[in-house]
């Protein structure tokens, strides 16, 4: 085992991924766009996204589905792609959806999945690390969409996977379920397993992840740990104004780091960058003035609104792009029209393929 596999188990570097796309709806598509992260081992790192964001597409590049079209990859080590053979038998993989046939029954699934898994798990013990073991005689098709989920993290499982892949572990589990799968991702992590995981429930990446990142349309707009990532945001306090107060009554809000404030009615929010400071003050503020902050709610900024806010923002830099690129494309057209500038028909023969 060499020096950079024992650090890191996964390194990504100015990866690309590109779709080929239907010429007349313009081409080729670049899903991911040259970014750059790395996991190390026994560390859980989420990746997260809108819809469409990359992070399926990056995900299949780490599991060796497909290479990629710039940049480089190596998990364990290894190119995931060309050295498949080397990687493959170290990793698991729990897909958005599995394909079961539906009238074997849980047990029967398992062991003719474990007869192309080296070194496989007894059926036993990957049935009862995701609480299917009262499940096992029950036919695929009787499951429910929970249970069919625990059965495909039972498969990822079953080789003792260094590196294990979760897309979208939770999807149809109920609360219970769910803290279940959160602990037992927790005890493979501590015990060595590094885990990459997607997922939409943003409380989930905060729960588990060590880091993670937020991709937006091919990009990494942030990363780090969830409290880096949420330290970004403002945090929020809320409550309601003492009877015979008003707004101008508080202290001077900027002075206490306030960003932002609105008012409902006689409730007062407030958004700070310092939160310890600006509820100590409001707090000193209320008992000098022997009086009540009904409602007083203060907490910090959430996964949530940090991803929302990255999201928003991304997409503001997004829109004032292609702005800026159809205002430059307007005036090339105005200085070609003078001349003879290439059919339409011509352009499409030179945009090529990008294979």
């Amino acid at each position: 085992m060499n020096t950079n596999e024992q650090d890191d188990v996964i390194e990504v570097t100015d990866l690309r991924r590109v779709y080929g796309g239907d010429r007349g709806a313009g081409g080729d598509f670049e899903a991911v766009r040259g970014i750059t992260f790395s996991v190390g081992r026994g560390e859980l790192f989420a990746l997260l996204g809108t819809n469409g964001a990359g992070k399926t597409s990056t995900v299949e590049l780490l599991e060796g589905l497909a290479p990629p079209a710039g940049g480089r990859v190596r998990v364990l080590g290894h190119d995931p792609y060309e050295e498949r053979a080397a990687v493959r038998p170290r990793i698991g993989v729990m897909l958005q959806e599995g394909g079961f046939p539906s009238e074997l029954t849980v047990a029967e699934t398992v062991r003719m999945w474990a007869g192309c898994t080296s070194g496989a798990r007894p059926t036993a013990q990957a049935l009862g690390m995701v609480g299917l073991t009262r499940r096992s005689g029950v036919r695929v098709k009787q499951l429910s969409g929970g249970e069919k989920r625990r059965l495909d993290l039972a498969l990822a499982l079953l080789g003792r996977p260094e590196v294990l892949f979760l897309d979208e572990p939770t999807t149809g589990l109920d609360a219970e379920g769910r803290r279940d799968t959160w602990e037992l991702v927790r005890e493979l992590r501590d015990g060595g397993t590094t885990v990459v995981l997607t997922t939409h429930y943003l409380q989930e990446a905060e729960e588990l992840a060590d880091r993670l990142a937020i991709l937006h349309e091919g990009h990494i707009a942030a990363a780090g740990t969830p409290a880096e990532v949420t330290a970004s945001s403002p945090s929020r306090i809320s409550f309601e104004l003492p009877d015979g107060y008003f707004l101008g009554d508080l202290p001077p809000l900027a002075g206490l780091g306030v960003t932002d404030h609105e008012t409902a009615s006689r409730v007062v929010r407030l958004r700070t960058d310092e939160l310890q400071r600006t509820a100590t003050a409001l707090l000193v503020w209320a008992h000098q003035k022997q009086v009540e902050l009904r409602g007083l709610d203060v907490r910090s900024a959430s996964l949530e609104e940090a991803f929302l806010r990255i999201a928003r923002d991304a997409a503001g830099r997004g829109a004032g792009a292609r702005d800026a690129d159809a205002r430059g494309a307007g005036a090339r057209d105005a200085d070609a029209r003078g001349a003879d500038a290439p059919s339409a028909g011509v352009r499409e023969q030179e945009r090529g393929t990008v294979a």
